[in-house]
């Protein structure tokens, strides 16, 4: 089946109908290596597996092997020369993904031209496929060894192996060997004394259990003997046995957990009173939830609010009406920063909630999703789940499990989320919609916010996009009329800050050399920490050093294998590679001349909380930024520290700049705002722009003035002046009539081709002769599709690869493709980039 048949099939997915064929056949989607996951197969039903379900996995003949599959539709057409039979059906708690899941899969995998088998790894929990074991059990109303007086020898030994619970086949012994064992097994399970099936065993991501002790009535009366004094009857208990006894009796259910009990009193207590039977043991699953040490009441620093503002009521009142009429239109939810789009969402989950639906909530970044985790347990009596690879893998499985069997009411997740396991849906809401970290670099390269867009109209689901600085193709969309839009115009509380723009040209010339220049500096000075104000600080860069240069013969060091600068952390005394990862020692002398004269030029993160610690002893200051982040609970720890007062200066790159709603901070400074100004990309205005609005709209939250200052090399930018004047009309205005003039979002689509190999001339020819070949098929086709480059990436060399672009311009690039291409080229369709 092909890519758009797969597309087509999403809408019949949703129908629980099957298709009463005689002669049943499904569509699965086979978890191979190469071209052969890049479609779905078509396989027989057999009849043992009649009631056999879209989202179930199974075992089928892949060529010459076994391979594990997911159904993931009924066949539209059957095999027209018999085709193969399902295997076996991979035992599992029901279909591993419901329909909705499954839709969206097909719609993903047809626009991203991605493997449908990868697109559904990228839904389950990591590791769920590796493993497919062979599993034995004694049958329900089967006999054990020890029930069965006539059984002996051999079987004996293999079902007293079994009495323990399911094991692996590879896990039990036989005097025949592997195949004399399988043979054994299959015998007992026609018997109907064992049961014989695939299943799927997860490393480190299956589900926890723990034993639990319950005090059984025997145990309860002998508790109440020896409270009065007497002597139970039997063999006397020890101090420790009779302590275990009267906890137990004093608990609330009369059950604690096994562990905790043998750390009180002793394992030998607990098995002794096992073996009387007087208490008995119980294996339970023993959930990991990211949340659970967690506070539930915990809002920040914002406080609560009993009314919405008219804009604010106007939106909420749309959405209501959308969730009610299952109108998956988007909404546009564009207001000025701290304008109170959080109340809205809090108001509008209720609202999906009361009607029984639950609700999907997208973040950009990890760090901005407990602020508002903790504002939606504060505010709503709801389950919550948290969805981000922050997480373990363990925790990562228990929530994707909690998900797909309902326990909870709203997902709030980064772009990982919106694949959840979710079997309905009453609302979706996209926070920070124009956020670039929405869109995926890895296979399937998806971009969550369009997906959940997907999403709502499969889930009949109400969708909300919110921003304080939309993206420039949503701007557009809501101007055609495609999207509905609510625009906020004002804050509920606090005013927007006042914008003070930094020429660093004339810092410079002045013999500034730091990072922080003179006004940004005074301004941090006189920030009244006794008062409780805070700072934001914000450097568009991670690292101590930009560059390591020699000064005697101006040699950079860089990467071997991208060619990049490499950047200096102070952190381990490293130059690294922000491109690959590479790590490299820092040299005493440089690789080129020998010179010792090493120079560290530029500044980044680490470099800025230095400066900020040594200028300004007194002020507390934390960092957070990609480094910090990559530390589990990291992000956790630094965003708790200063929203509770006990930083007083938070350094950091753009993650710093969006989320935070932190009344007491006054003060906001942007050191460095054109970092990225001028990358040769069409979208790096637009990043510019909605970084320093961002990064402005963090000040001024609560009842005392803001302040927020700009250094910039560029103040005449238009970028520049707009997010420092707040006119944003004629920004955006100027920026959709250049996409308009080279047909790009929101006017035509984009599709990036990226071809790398270790020989530069072998890339570049192979570049020209795909872009060659690609003109002639748009022409043969008379189709409207600009077929520009090649052209070397902007990185140039990455990973010992070569790399070029070939970028296709369009109504519908993606249909010269002919369904995607082979290695070594890449397809990324909407691309965040051209570089």
């Amino acid at each position: 089946m092909t890519l758009p048949d797969a597309l087509q099939l999403g809408a019949s997915l949703l129908d629980p109908e099957t298709t009463g064929q005689a002669v049943r056949a499904v569509e699965v989607a086979v978890d191979a290596a190469g071209r052969g996951g890049d479609r779905t197969y078509t396989y027989l039903v057999p009849e043992a597996l009649r009631d056999l379900e879209p989202g179930e996995a199974v075992l089928v003949e892949f060529g010459r092997r076994q391979a594990l599959g997911i159904v993931v539709a009924e066949a539209t057409v059957l095999p027209a020369t018999g085709g193969k039979p399902i295997v076996d059906r991979v035992r599992a708690d029901g279909p591993l993904l419901p329909r909705l899941t499954l839709a969206l899969a097909a719609g993903i995998a047809a626009h991203y031209l991605a493997p449908p088998a990868l697109v559904l790894r990228a839904m389950l929990p990591p590791g769920l496929l590796e493993r497919l074991e062979l599993v034995a059990e004694v049958a329900p109303g089967g006999t054990s060894a020890t029930e069965d007086v006539a059984t002996h020898g051999a079987i004996a030994d293999l079902l007293s192996q079994l009495e323990r619970g399911p094991r692996p086949v590879r896990d039990l012994a036989g005097p025949d060997g592997r195949a004399g064992l399988v043979r054994r097994l299959r015998s007992l399970e026609s018997e109907g004394r064992v049961s014989l099936g695939w299943t799927l065993l997860t490393a480190g991501a299956g589900p926890r259990y723990e034993r639990w002790i319950r005090l059984r009535e025997e145990g309860r009366a002998a508790a109440a003997t020896v409270e009065a004094g007497k002597r139970p009857p039997g063999r006397p208990l020890g101090p420790r046995q009779v302590d275990l006894l009267a906890e137990l009796a004093a608990a609330a259910t009369n059950e604690l957990p096994a562990a905790d009990l043998a750390g009180r009193h002793g394992p030998t207590a607990v098995a002794g009173l096992v073996r009387r039977g007087l208490v008995e043991a119980e294996v339970r699953e023993r959930p990991r939830r990211p949340l659970a040490a967690r506070p539930a009441g915990r809002r920040g620093g914002r406080p609560a609010t009993s009314e919405l503002l008219p804009a604010q009521a106007d939106a909420v009142e749309r959405i209501g009406a959308a969730i009610a009429a299952r109108d998956p239109r988007p909404l546009l939810l564009d207001g000025v920063t701290g304008g109170g789009k959080t109340a809205i969402y809090v108001e509008a989950i209720a609202l999906a909630l009361e009607a029984g639906r639950p609700a999907l909530v997208l973040v950009p970044e990890i760090a901005l999703a407990l602020p508002l985790v903790d504002r939606l347990r504060a505010d709503l009596d709801a389950r919550v789940a948290l969805v981000h690879s922050g997480l373990g893998e363990g925790e990562r499985a228990d929530e994707w499990r909690r998900i797909r069997a309902g326990d909870v009411d709203i997902v709030v997740g980064t772009r990982l989320a919106v694949v959840a396991p979710l079997s309905d849906i009453g609302l979706i809401i996209v926070d920070e919609e124009h956020d670039a970290a929405y869109k995926s670099d890895r296979t399937p390269r998806l971009q969550a916010r369009d997906t959940a867009i997907r999403l709502a109209a499969l889930a009949e689901a109400a969708i909300v996009l919110g921003s304080a600085t939309p993206a420039v193709e949503s701007v557009g969309h809501a101007r055609a009329g495609d999207y509905d839009r609510v625009v906020l115009p004002a804050r509920p509380v606090g005013a927007p800050p006042a914008v003070e723009v930094v020429d660093l040209r004339e810092e410079l010339a002045a013999g500034q050399r730091g990072l922080l220049s003179r006004s940004l500096a005074g301004a941090l000075g006189t920030l009244d920490t006794a008062a409780g104000e805070q700072a934001i600080l914000v450097l568009n860069r991670r690292g101590t050093a930009s560059v390591v240069l020699c000064r005697d013969c101006g040699h950079v060091q860089a990467c071997p294998d991208c060619e990049r600068p490499l950047v200096y952390h102070q952190a381990g005394t490293t130059l690294r590679c922000h491109h690959c990862g590479r790590a490299t020692p820092v040299a005493s002398r440089c690789p080129a001349c020998g010179s010792p004269r090493i120079r560290y030029l530029g500044g980044g993160t680490e470099r800025l909380e230095r400066e900020a610690r040594e200028t300004f002893p007194a002020l507390r200051v934390g960092r957070l930024d990609r480094d910090v982040v990559e530390h589990r609970g990291a992000a956790e720890r630094i965003v708790d520290a200063f929203s509770e007062g006990r930083l007083d200066v938070l350094v950091g790159t753009s993650l710093v700049a969006k989320g935070l709603d932190i009344p007491s901070v006054t003060l906001v400074g942007v050191v460095s705002s054109d970092v990225a100004l001028n990358l040769p990309d069409e979208r790096a205005a637009e990043r510019t722009y909605q970084l320093l609005v961002q990064a402005i709209g963090r000040a001024g939250r609560g009842m005392r003035p803001g302040r927020a200052i700009v250094q910039t090399y560029q103040p005449e930018h238009p970028a520049i002046l707009a997010a420092a004047s707040g006119e944003r009309a004629a920004f955006y205005d100027a920026e959709l009539a250049l996409r308009e003039r080279f047909g790009s979002p929101p006017f035509g689509r984009l599709v990036k081709l990226t071809v790398g190999l270790a020989d530069p001339l072998a890339a570049e020819r192979e570049a020209a002769t795909m872009a060659q070949r690609l003109r002639e098929r748009a022409a043969e086709r008379g189709a409207v599709v600009a077929v520009v480059g090649p052209a070397p990436a902007y990185i140039a060399r990455r990973a010992d690869r070569w790399r070029w672009n070939v970028v296709l311009r369009g109504e519908d690039p993606v249909s010269l493709l002919d369904g995607g291409l082979e290695a070594p080229w890449s397809v990324d369709v909407d691309p965040e980039s051209l570089l």
